[in-house]
């Protein structure tokens, strides 16, 4: 009897403090058009996919870009330039997936682009 209180115990214990450690390890994901960058504040707006509801993100120094060559250090200068080139083009800005938690922007990693349909 004693075996079995302790095994019980023991996954108890276990199962407890897994939930602790994975729970807020998950971050939430945001897909949307980003549509403003504020360089000074760090600081992007993002237009969420299904709702157009604006929610903005702090970036951090630890922030990673990825791109097709990569991932790398998020370069705001370079993401503004590119949201001004998009809206020049008639879109409303960049289409990206961001990873956050608590509105701080661990990923950002740009929509891969749809190829046109061959014409026929």
């Amino acid at each position: 009897m004693k075996n079995r209180r302790t095994l019980l115990m023991a996954l108890s214990t276990a199962f407890v403090a897994l939930s602790l450690i994975v729970g807020p390890a998950i971050a939430d994901e945001l897909y949307g058009v980003l549509t403003k960058v504020d360089v000074d504040a760090k600081k992007v707006t993002v237009v969420e996919k299904d709702t157009e509801k604006e929610v903005q993100v702090t970036i951090t120094d630890e922030t990673e870009y990825v791109s097709k060559k990569g991932a790398s250090k998020i370069d705001l200068g370079k993401v503004a330039k590119n949201v001004e080139k998009a809206k020049d083009a008639g879109k409303k800005g960049i289409s990206v997936q961001v990873t956050h938690e608590k509105g701080v922007a661990s990923k950002i990693t740009p929509a891969a682009k749809k190829k046109e349909a061959a014409k026929d």
